[in-house]
């Protein structure tokens, strides 16, 4: 998933979350798992991952299309749930989405295990170059230690 792909995703996510509640249009609240609560009325209301959510708990693994049939929600905001970590696909399964790295197979997430260790030492290297000899500074001078300063603004 590039960056525009993702983009799009937050975009359709964010418009098919409901705002106002269904029954009496008040203000309504997350109270977790893809559902909210309203304010008023006590109502509740399920975004997409909570229909999905609810979905999987009540049948158990299923391919995307047809959770998207039973439940309304497009196959594009399934896999990108998928590629965010919110689902995963159970092991046995005939059908992966792919590591944008290296392209192996994975169950959920962008990058395989292996790509996510190279890119975080990769990473390392940023803050620590063993080659160079340098260690953060963490330490403080002991003779600056305990010392307040004052700024003079006197001429």
């Amino acid at each position: 998933m590039n960056k525009r792909e993702q983009e799009e995703f937050v975009k359709i996510f964010t418009e098919r979350k409901p705002t106002r509640c269904s029954e009496c249009k008040g203000r309504i609240r997350y109270i977790g798992e893809g559902k909210y609560e309203c304010f008023d009325c006590g109502h509740q209301e399920m975004d997409d991952f909570g229909r999905v959510k609810e979905y999987i708990d009540a049948n158990g693994p299923r391919p995307a299309v047809l959770i998207s049939e039973h439940t309304g929600v497009p196959i594009e905001v399934i896999n990108g749930m998928l590629r965010e970590g919110r689902l995963e696909i159970p092991d046995g399964s005939p059908v992966y989405v792919n590591c944008e790295s290296c392209g192996c197979s994975i169950r959920y997430g962008r990058y395989c295990p292996d790509c996510i260790r190279a890119k975080t030492n990769n990473l390392k290297g940023v803050y620590f170059n063993p080659d160079v000899g340098e260690k953060p500074r963490t330490e403080v001078k002991k003779k600056e230690e305990g010392k307040m300063r004052f700024l003079r603004f006197d001429k």
